[in-house]
């Protein structure tokens, strides 16, 4: 199969190991993958600041960037939700709804892909450490993902995988929400925190790293010795 990449800002920019880690595996896995290199931004942080009109012509850039795609996997929760739920809906009554709701159906975020769509669970890899999963909010809440990355950490060999009592707890970020209410998401951040120090992991791993990146600056902040990692960049280690 050619697989058509996904690699949001933050991936590129600041965490390009979750998608290299995700081109390891799919090409592990006998796939062909393609990078489009027209393609930017979701659109999300304007889409989620209401300013809708400027999302739609950010939005458009990506419609083109995957018109010719047979399947688009994103390795972000948050960012794929953007493609996958709220591109019809930001398409909505306008010239382009139908390419919107097009790309939205074959969009798929990694863990699901891999399990839901390729039938795999177990891809081989090794990774010795205590670790506990943190549900970011829009793979969970809008993708419904819970099982698949548990169904692929469950085979990883070494790993130990210890459920946190608010691994579906927001972790604060939210993208704007972070910048607009900083008291209030640093205040969300630290209840997860403490629920991840709870379980005794050395290692917390998550499908999106734009709420690693929250998780990780609090533990940084507090001293703590507790590493983030993609779920991508845990299934790589072959």
């Amino acid at each position: 199969m050619k697989i058509t990449l996904f690699i949001p800002c933050f991936i590129d920019q600041y965490y390009p190991g979750a998608g290299i880690g995700m081109v390891r595996i799919l090409e592990k896995l006998g796939h062909t993958v393609d990078y489009p290199e027209s393609q930017t931004c979701c659109g999300q942080p304007a889409f989620n600041s209401g300013y809708w009109d400027e999302a739609r012509s950010v939005a458009e850039t990506m419609l083109d960037a995957f018109r010719d795609a047979e399947v688009v996997v994103g390795v972000s929760g948050s960012c794929g939700a953007m493609l996958k739920v709220f591109y019809p809906e930001l398409f909505h009554g306008k010239p382009r709804e139908a390419e919107a709701k097009a790309l939205a159906a074959k969009t798929h975020e990694f863990s699901s892909f891999l399990v839901n769509v390729l039938g795999v669970g177990d891809i081989g890899a090794s990774f010795p450490a205590k670790a506990t999963f943190h549900d970011g909010c829009h793979g969970l809440r809008e993708l419904g993902i819970k099982r698949e990355p548990r169904e692929l950490l469950k085979h990883v060999r070494g790993l130990e995988l210890v459920e946190m009592k608010e691994a579906e707890t927001c972790c604060g970020f939210g993208g704007t929400f972070s910048v607009k209410f900083p008291e209030i998401s640093t205040a969300m951040g630290e209840v997860k925190c403490a629920s991840i120090l709870e379980t005794g992991a050395e290692l917390v791993i998550s499908n999106d790293s734009s709420c690693l990146m929250q998780i990780q600056g609090l533990f940084d902040r507090q001293g703590q010795k507790i590493k983030s990692m993609h779920l991508a960049e845990v299934l790589a280690h072959f």
